[in-house]
């Protein structure tokens, strides 16, 4: 990890030199502003630490945040922390508004300087990925949806995604739940000549029998007990643009005759009216069965599998495709900060370790939802394995089992602080323990209330 620090005074210089080699960071000084734009352009750095006050300019600070926007207005993702001598409010509050991650006031505590740079290094490279990704899944109409596609599983269903996105053809995709097939879907909606039209999603297999016709077709008034008013039904919606149909094996037959004349002819009445209707419309289809096999057990309409399979796009689960997990995870904690819904910002290296070695049956969705509760768990900046709460199995408890009791009873108080948002009174009710009691576990484990 490299860091360019920028001051005038060489023996402070040497000084941070000294703290930061400690602390497993290298760097590299500048006694000026001009030499740290000239180091910038030179190499990438994770993080600047530069002063407020050189020289030429001892009483605003002026020439220093200057420095500070130009580094900003270069690289918006680069961690700024600054120096003051001075420790004024007002310098330290237009620092943070022209763009600095924090500020340590001279003379520095090493410890609270150290970790500073390292907790806003770790959020820079996290913030860096995650505009990475999202710029690799850009497409000429605008922003698409992320595909993680790290790992060799990943890169072979993004070549086939990428090709056959600019046709016309209907695709399936397949996968265990929980893959995401729906973010393809939108993927490749983004990525297709239809992109400014509109994405319709259907979940075709949960739409009632009574209500199908008018659930895809529409209706007009009048022509049902509850029909006060004409309906455009998916296909109208969706017209010029793509119709995306999940979990479309649990339609039953009479539906997917209803649904294969429309794609046949392209042409549907909405229920109550003799008047046809054209809709142009791409279908997408996404099913966790195999349909060859629906239509062996005759639960499924071979005639509608060839109307849908022109091309199939079939998810691996997530534990052939392991590689992904880490950025997975840091992408679903970047969108919960960007949220501003929790104080942690990174994971330890144990926690990734521990993500990757889960076996995840339910997929994406599932790690998703396991970075959500960690985030909700920790009440820390970094998250840390026993916040995962992972197991064999995906048995909770199981993770008790191999914790000792302190371990055990510390993970229970900082569940608990966090459920209650740091209120101790609150905390201890739930614990079963008086708010003295607490307090004393708190001081044993080390622990904040917030």
């Amino acid at each position: 990890m490299k860091v360019i620090a920028a001051d005038d005074q060489p023996d402070v210089l040497e000084a941070l030199r000294l703290l930061l080699k400690r602390e497993g960071l290298s760097m590299t000084a500048a006694t000026s502003p001009a030499g740290v734009l000239a180091a910038l352009e030179a190499e990438d750095f994770d993080a600047a630490l530069i002063d407020l006050n050189y020289a030429r300019d001892t009483t605003s600070g002026g020439e220093g945040l200057d420095l500070l926007s130009r580094i900003r207005a270069a690289d918006p993702t680069l961690p700024i922390v600054v120096m003051t001598a001075w420790g004024s409010v007002e310098g330290a509050v237009e620092a943070m508004r022209r763009g600095a991650r924090d500020y340590v006031q001279k003379p520095w505590d090493n410890a609270r300087l150290a970790a500073t740079l390292k907790t806003q290094i770790e959020l820079g490279r996290a913030l860096r990925r995650s505009r990475r990704l999202e710029e690799e899944n850009s497409r000429l109409r605008g922003r698409t949806p992320q595909m993680i596609a790290r790992s060799p599983a990943m890169q072979a269903v993004l070549r086939v995604v990428e090709k056959v996105a600019p046709s016309e053809a209907n695709i399936l995709i397949t996968g265990e739940h929980g893959t995401g097939k729906e973010v393809v879907a939108r993927f490749l909606h983004a990525c297709s000549k239809r992109a400014e039209k509109t994405l319709v999603t259907v979940n075709a297999g949960s739409v009632a029998e009574g209500v199908f016709e008018s659930e895809l077709f529409g209706h007009v008034r009048g022509a049902f007990t509850d029909a006060r008013a004409d309906r455009a039904g998916a296909f109208e919606v969706a017209d010029g643009g793509t119709l995306f149909l999940d979990e479309v094996a649990n339609m039953p037959l009479g539906q997917q005759a209803k649904l294969l004349r429309v794609l046949q002819t392209g042409e549907f009445n909405p229920v109550g009216s003799s008047k046809v209707k054209r809709a142009d419309v791409r279908v997408l289809a996404a099913t966790n069965a195999r349909l060859e096999d629906e239509v062996t057990a005759g639960r499924f309409r071979e005639d509608l599998l060839y109307r849908l399979n022109t091309v199939e796009v079939r998810l691996p689960p997530l534990r052939d495709r392991a590689q992904d997990i880490p950025d997975l995870a840091q992408l679903f904690l970047m969108k919960l900060v960007a949220r501003g819904a929790t104080r942690a910002r990174r994971f330890s290296q144990e926690a990734l370790e521990a993500l990757v070695r889960h076996p995840w049956r339910g997929n994406v969705r599932e790690l998703e939802h396991a970075v959500e509760r960690a985030v909700l768990l920790s009440p820390d900046e970094e998250i840390g394995p026993a916040d995962l709460l992972l197991a064999p199995g995906g048995q909770g408890a199981a993770l008790f089992e191999q914790m000792t009791l302190d371990e055990a009873e510390r993970h229970l108080i900082q569940r608990a602080l966090a459920r209650c948002d740091g209120n101790v009174s609150e905390a201890a009710r739930e614990l079963g323990v008086s708010r003295s009691a607490l307090y004393r576990r708190l001081l044993q484990h080390g622990l904040k209330a917030s």
